[in-house]
């Protein structure tokens, strides 16, 4: 059962009732959601900065997707807060991305859209295809499993160096290191893919 904090004023801890939920508890994730609605939303607006304007899905939408798919990822380890805002945000990453596939499909490589990378994670501003993104990513993940992580948790998720840290289980000057390394290979990597000419 969550426990209560500062006399019950305080909203219930996301990790108890995260644990709650894999514990068959049906009631926690009712209770979990307007904990972490406003994160999720704010991790959505994130993911959508560089998305077109008239984009058909709106943050709103993407929480509630992601919501959906979490409810069929009940049985997961949720050890703690930071691996759910990380799973969320992949979660998100992965409906944009089956979005942009999907269009693309539709126009066979029309309208790029545009992702910034925000100044405080990469330190430059620049114009990617989100497929060709989530593609060097994959590239990295099989490389490296770790400092794509690092790049999934720091930049889409939005999580500080500490929260990343927590959640890989290793220490923070480790995550720095990771996080520098693979924002290198991945801006050399956007530079050369299709589509940079432009």
């Amino acid at each position: 059962m969550p426990r209560a904090r500062d006399g019950g004023n305080q909203p219930p801890d996301v990790t108890d009732l995260l644990t709650a939920w894999a514990g068959g508890d049906r009631q926690a994730f009712d209770r979990l959601v307007p904990v972490v609605h406003g994160e999720l939303y704010r991790l959505a607006r994130r993911q959508m900065a560089g998305e077109r304007l008239g984009h058909t899905l709106q943050p709103t939408a993407l929480v509630n997707e992601a919501f959906l798919r979490l409810v069929d990822l009940r049985d997961a380890n949720w050890e703690n807060r930071s691996r759910f805002f990380a799973l969320s945000a992949r979660l998100m990453r992965q409906i944009l991305v089956d979005a942009a596939r999907a269009r693309r499909g539709q126009k066979r490589g029309g309208a790029m859209q545009r992702v910034v990378f925000d100044e405080r994670f990469l330190m430059v501003d620049t114009r990617h295809d989100f497929v060709a993104l989530d593609d060097a990513l994959s590239t990295l993940a099989g490389l490296d499993p770790r400092r794509a992580q690092v790049v999934e948790l720091r930049f889409f998720g939005g999580l500080t160096l500490a929260e990343t840290a927590q959640a890989l289980g290793v220490s923070s000057d480790t995550v720095m290191r990771d996080w520098k390394l693979a924002k290198a290979w991945l801006l050399r990597e956007l530079k050369d893919s299709p589509g940079n000419d432009r």
